[in-house]
């Protein structure tokens, strides 16, 4: 009974879904009007699919986000209650292990994450799945930052799953898991951006082809049986899952982005039609 007393009242609760949001808000709302509002015209030649979405699509987008930043709010609560009895890998003070060692526990976090969100996604385009729970976020197939966790109740909750997991199996201090959850949030937006902003063969470099880019994921939304991996290549190189034009589309949008390029639409003539 002590445990459950020392639970958080509702206005923590409440503070820490709010922060989630504000979190969330402040990295998808800035993206979406840099690129979508104010400097359309400037970064138009960089637009992965060379059209925007309606209103109706980004409007369900932020409306699924809600509801899944409340469930994200829920679980890292009862994540945080439940590291301060004592029963996570959790540690303090943040050098316990020194800094070295910080920085290790975030990058093992990052794999971690990795390797879940493939394998849970690839679980989520099983057909049954899909359709009652993944076609949610796949309705934007064009989609914008606020795409970035615009899911399924389900599917929400399948994503947050990685807070315990890491919680529970890596020893980290508690700013680690703050590093590494506005890391994800940050990739996140960057894969659902609709823009393609790494430099000209990039996707192709010895080095930088084991990081996923933007046109990567863009490319799952609009084709949907390929390009699973969240962070980095590696599964969907070794499941030879990677769309096969995948380096060829990403080399096309950068192509595109030469000042010399030319386009058959302005931005203010594909929103007119």
């Amino acid at each position: 009974m002590h445990l459950f007393n020392s639970f958080p009242d509702r206005a923590q609760s409440i503070t820490m879904i709010f922060n989630i949001v504000s979190r969330y808000l402040l990295f998808t709302g800035l993206a979406y009007v840099f690129f979508y509002v104010w400097r359309k015209r400037k970064y138009w030649l960089s637009k992965i699919q060379q059209r925007y979405p309606d209103n109706k699509q980004v409007v369900n987008e932020i409306k699924n986000s809600f509801v899944s930043m409340c469930i994200f709010g829920v679980v890292i609560l009862l994540n945080i209650w439940v590291g301060n009895k004592g029963l996570t890998m959790a540690y303090a003070p943040l050098d316990k292990y020194g800094y070295v060692f910080f920085a290790f526990s975030i990058v093992l976090m990052i794999f971690v994450h990795d390797t879940y969100f493939y394998w849970t996604h690839r679980l989520l385009h099983w057909k049954p799945l899909f359709k009652a729970v993944h076609k949610t976020h796949h309705l934007s197939v064009n989609p914008t930052p606020f795409a970035a966790y615009a899911f399924h109740p389900v599917e929400a909750l399948v994503e947050v799953g990685i807070i315990p997991l890491v919680s529970f199996t890596i020893p980290h201090a508690t700013g680690a898991i703050t590093v590494f959850v506005l890391y994800s949030l940050f990739l996140n937006v960057i894969g659902h951006l609709g823009y393609e902003l790494f430099p000209k063969g990039f996707a192709g470099h010895w080095l930088f082809k084991w990081h996923n880019t933007s046109t990567h994921h863009n490319m799952h939304h609009r084709l949907t049986k390929c390009n699973y991996g969240l962070y980095f290549n590696f599964w969907d190189r070794l499941m030879h899952t990677n769309h096969p034009d995948y380096v060829e589309t990403f080399d096309e949008v950068v192509e595109r982005r030469r000042p010399e390029s030319q386009v058959s639409l302005t931005p203010d003539e594909v929103m007119a039609e």
